[in-house]
């Protein structure tokens, strides 16, 4: 990360951390207050039909508020219908972030397929003007602080049923709004992986 911070410094850009995660119709499971001896039981539908995929992008820049972006995409598990992002939308969601930030950024990714995939690549190569990309290690969530959002929201939902997928959107996108307005918890994120944001 080294390397990443000096570039941006000297090219003053955003580094933009990306990851995508989902949540089904079951609930994360968790720890509750009930009356002794009456255990608290929540229904949920049998089948986990429906998914709510979550792309979200914490973006950080020494001197300026850290940023929340996210896009959501609803599955209902239909035929034909996508179940998460593909590299086309993950094209139009950095053409977005770089609108919305005004400046150069450096997105910090996993090797999911949709990052890796030769149009993904050949789009990233068109762009070197304003976006480079740097890929975290196979198997290191610990390094990348947009897993702390995830834990954050699915502490929100424990044993929360909901009536169907659209109304599990609503909800996540509910608390993902929060976050965007509570920047120094965004920072906890990133303090948590021990990467400092100013350069060396």
């Amino acid at each position: 990360m080294v390397g990443v911070k000096r570039t941006a410094a000297a090219w003053g850009a955003w580094i933009v951390f990306c990851d995508e995660s989902g949540q089904s119709l079951r609930p994360p499971k968790g720890r509750s207050w009930a009356r002794r001896g009456h255990t608290p039981i929540v229904a949920v539908p049998g089948r986990g039909t429906g998914r709510v995929s979550i792309a979200g992008l914490l973006c950080v820049k020494p001197g300026q508020r850290t940023r929340l972006i996210y896009r959501t995409t609803v599955y209902h598990g239909r035929k034909y219908e996508p179940k998460g992002f593909g590299s086309a939308d993950f094209a139009a969601l950095l053409t977005d972030v770089h609108q919305q930030l005004h400046g150069p950024i450096m997105v910090v990714w996993d090797n999911l397929p949709a990052h890796v995939s030769a149009p993904m690549r050949a789009w990233i190569a068109a762009r070197a003007d304003w976006l480079l990309v740097y890929r975290l290690p196979p198997y290191a969530p610990e390094l990348n602080p947009a897993e702390g959002i995830w834990a954050n929201l699915k502490g929100k939902i424990y044993n929360l049923a909901v009536h169907g997928v659209d109304a599990l959107a609503v909800l996540l996108k509910s608390h993902l709004k929060c976050l965007q307005y509570q920047p120094d918890l965004l920072n906890a994120f990133i303090a948590e992986t021990g990467l400092s944001l100013e350069p060396p």
